[in-house]
C-alpha cells in the first residue's frame, strides 16, 4: 500500500543491566543516529527500583525526540508517564493497556511469528506488532523463529506497523528492511560493542 513510507527505523531495546554507566551509553547511541524508540527492559526489580532507574533513561530519550517504552509492564509505564508499553502475549490486552494509559500511548504486541496472533492484536488497538526471532539472539532464548515472508505478508496487506525482532545485526538487516519491516529492533548489536559506532552502522543501511 502506497499510504506506508518505506523507511525503516531503528528500536532499540535495553540491556537487562542499565544502572552505572548505562545512561551515557545511550546518550551517545542516541547522539549517533537517528532511532525512533527506545524500550526500557528490566527484570526482576520492584516497581520503585525500576522507576529511579528508567527515570534518567526516559529524560535523555525526551531530549533526543525517542519514544521511551516500558516492556511488560502497565502499572510502571503508567507510574513514569511512560510513550507507550510492549506487551508480552502473557501480560494482557493492548485494550486494557489502552484505558489505563490513554489514546496517545504506543502500545506493542509480541506476535512471534503468528499471523493469527498479530491479527488479533490490531483488532484490539495495538500501534504495532513485533514478529521474531528471525535470526538466532544472544540477548534471549528464542523458541519462535519467524521467515522473513510474515514481513512482506504483513506490510501487504496491513496499515499496523510492523516490528522485526531477533538477532538483527547490520549486516543481515537488509532482506528485512526490503521486506517492509517499519522498525527494526536490537538490543545485542548495539549493547555488545560500542553502541555509538553500532548505532551509525544500522543508519548507514536504514537511508
Amino acid at each position: 500500500m502506497s499510504s506506508k513510507t518505506p523507511s525503516c527505523q531503528l528500536y532499540l531495546i535495553s540491556p537487562l543491566e542499565v544502572g552505572g554507566d548505562f545512561p551515557a551509553r545511550l546518550e551517545r547511541a542516541l547522539a549517533a543516529g537517528p532511532v525512533a524508540a527506545f524500550q526500557f527492559r528490566v527484570k526482576g526489580l520492584d516497581q520503585h527500583e525500576a522507576a529511579e532507574l528508567a527515570a534518567p533513561l526516559q529524560a535523555i530519550c525526551a531530549s533526543h525526540d525517542v519514544a521511551f517504552i516500558v516492556n511488560d509492564d502497565v502499572a510502571l509505564a503508567k507510574r513514569l508517564g511512560a510513550d507507550g508499553v510492549h506487551l508480552g502475549q502473557q501480560d494482557g490486552s493492548p485494550k486494557d493497556a489502552r484505558e489505563e494509559l490513554g489514546r496517545d500511548a504506543q502500545i506493542g504486541v509480541t506476535c512471534h511469528a503468528s499471523r493469527h496472533l498479530a491479527m488479533e492484536a490490531g483488532e484490539q488497538g495495538a500501534d504495532y506488532v513485533a514478529f521474531g526471532a528471525f535470526f538466532p539472539s544472544t540477548t534471549k532464548d528464542t523458541e519462535h523463529r519467524a521467515e522473513i515472508e510474515l514481513i512482506e505478508f504483513w506490510h501487504e496487506l496491513f496499515e499496523i506497523p510492523s516490528v522485526a525482532i531477533g538477532g538483527i545485526t547490520p549486516e543481515n538487516c537488509q532482506p528485512l528492511i526490503e521486506a517492509g519491516a517499519d522498525f527494526l529492533a536490537v538490543s545485542g548489536a548495539i549493547w555488545n560493542g560500542d553502541e555509538a559506532a553500532n548505532v551509525a552502522a544500522f543508519a548507514e543501511k536504514l537511508k
